[in-house]
């Protein structure tokens, strides 16, 4: 290569490349721009949290393609060479980007019919947690221990979604077993003594006890109490240990599992 093809490029191709990558540096820092802009006045918006995050996302993306558009126009390379090299290889970008569709459409019908919100606590297959932000490919959990789940949007519009909150109440019930040698009037009593002394029970339905199953080793009886849904684990948990107690108080034995073996 001769200088003066060093200088021909320079002076032509190369004044347009380096205008291209000024472009693109310039366009990529005004999206970041934009989309910190839009994070700031997000919350003055009156626009529902569970679109927020996927509105966000979608900005950046649709902003990231138009300046890379506009480099690639800049830089003198046709905007129908891009569209035809994309045609000519439309089957690979197309089994490329067949995740990606899939995950940007099931984003939209999670918006469109609204199985799970922000801030509801679901459970979407093996995983439990409380829905944190849905994206335009992504929705993002945290499990009860904190843990960050990332799940495809196309899983989720396959998959069962099961809703803890969105009723805004949930039914308890909690099993006691006792000894069949046990006086069934006094699990009874003592077992509604210590529903009628918790304090965050519904009052309709009413509370109810009742001899649930009559086990091989034990009679089973079941606790059945409908609370608010954020008083569902507390509630649980003092319920388990006021029973346990008033039960031991009461002189109410708890069986272990037993077999009798008869020999001939």
């Amino acid at each position: 290569m001769t200088w003066d093809s060093i200088k021909n490029f320079l002076s032509t191709a190369g004044v347009d490349l380096l205008r291209g990558i000024i472009v693109l540096v310039v366009g990529l820092f005004l999206v970041h721009w934009l989309v910190k802009l839009f994070e700031r006045y997000e919350k003055k918006l009156k626009i529902d949290p569970t679109l927020k995050s996927f509105l966000r996302n979608l900005l950046r993306i649709l902003l990231y393609v138009l300046v890379i558009l506009t480099a690639a126009g800049t830089m003198g390379i046709p905007l129908t060479s891009i569209m035809t090299l994309l045609a000519s290889a439309g089957v690979a970008v197309s089994l490329a980007m067949q995740g990606v569709l899939t995950n940007l459409i099931g984003g939209f019908i999670l918006l469109l019919f609204k199985p799970i919100k922000v801030g509801e606590y679901v459970r979407i297959g093996e995983n439990e947690g409380t829905v944190k932000a849905i994206g335009a490919f992504y929705t993002e959990m945290a499990t009860f221990d904190n843990r960050h789940i990332n799940l495809p949007n196309g899983t989720l519009t396959n998959t069962a979604i099961i809703n803890y909150t969105r009723e805004g109440s949930r039914r308890l019930d909690l099993t006691f077993s006792v000894s069949y040698d046990s006086s069934m009037d006094q699990v009874y009593e003592v077992l509604n003594q210590v529903v009628s002394q918790e304090e965050a029970l519904l009052p309709d339905p009413a509370p109810a006890v009742v001899l649930n199953k009559c086990a091989d080793s034990s009679l089973d009886f079941q606790i059945r109490v409908w609370v608010k849904t954020e008083d569902y684990w507390p509630v649980n948990f003092r319920l388990l240990d006021n029973g346990k107690r008033a039960l031991d108080k009461a002189g109410i034995s708890i069986p272990y599992p037993q077999m009798d073996v008869h020999m001939k």
